[in-house]
């Protein structure tokens, strides 16, 4: 597990989300929401392609786009389950979260 890196909230525009991740140099950004809870993870790829898409407007916020919102990895599975529910998900990365729903860390499947 490594930490969770650069967290922002889902209200934040798609413009700005995208240059956070631009200027951080990483690859997913964790969202959250006004109590800090992880409510999702983007990626650079999902942002590229939703700026370029004719409906966008520069108000687009991150919670208007379509992303993966859950469910995350409990810090309480196994290293085996994680896996195997990303697998299943289709999914790189997966935020680590604890009980109350903060991040504690992303997992990486490595191929």
């Amino acid at each position: 597990m490594g930490a969770p890196g650069p967290q922002v909230d889902d209200h934040m525009a798609v413009d700005v989300a995208l240059s956070v991740l631009i200027g951080a140099r990483v690859h997913h950004l964790l969202l959250r929401d006004e109590d800090g809870r992880c409510t999702g993870l983007v990626t650079r790829a999902q942002l590229a392609a939703h700026r370029g898409g004719t409906w966008y407007g520069d108000r687009t916020r991150l919670r208007d786009i379509p992303l993966d919102r859950g469910p995350f990895t409990a810090s309480v599975s196994t290293l085996g389950e994680a896996e195997d529910a990303m697998r299943v998900r289709t999914l790189d990365v997966s935020p680590v979260i604890d009980e109350h729903g903060y991040a504690l860390g992303v997992l990486t499947l490595v191929p």
